[in-house]
């Protein structure tokens, strides 16, 4: 079982702090998520990142299953919203991947199931939501 890192859930600027703690660098992919089709795409986006640095085919996988959990949350709570993936370096590779959408946030966090399932797929994992706001959701998973 992976050892998860400390999580973050704010209500107000959190975003910041979250943005600055796992600060990409090099590679950056964007993928707006309006329709299922962009969630394949998000997906297959996450694979070949993953593929390309040398990521193995199980970790591989993980990323792409934890791209399908946040991409099918923002179509079904937010209608709308953006999968950043990016490489970010401080010893070995890490992927992160950045969901965003201005929904209507996540007001009781017991009714995440899925993002309580990309807790478990992913190394680091730290949420930043505003009611009526949005919400951001920062995951990496490290190369090993």
């Amino acid at each position: 079982m992976r050892q998860l890192h400390p999580r973050v859930w704010t209500a107000d600027n959190g975003h910041d702090r979250v943005t600055n703690a796992l600060r990409p660098v090099g590679q950056e992919i964007a993928v707006s998520i309006v329709t299922d089709v962009d969630i394949v795409t998000a997906r297959q986006r996450g694979r070949a990142l993953a593929a390309g640095l040398g990521f193995s085919l199980m970790d591989a996988t993980l990323i792409a299953a934890a791209i399908s959990e946040l991409a099918r949350n923002i179509l079904q709570y937010a209608r709308r919203g953006q999968i950043v993936l990016a490489t970010a370096g401080g010893g070995r590779t890490k992927i992160v991947v950045v969901a965003s959408d201005e929904g209507p946030g996540v007001v009781d966090r017991s009714r995440t199931m899925a993002l309580s399932r990309v807790r478990k797929l992913m190394d680091e994992f730290e949420i930043s939501s505003v009611p009526g706001r949005g919400t951001t959701v920062t995951t990496t998973l490290q190369k090993r």
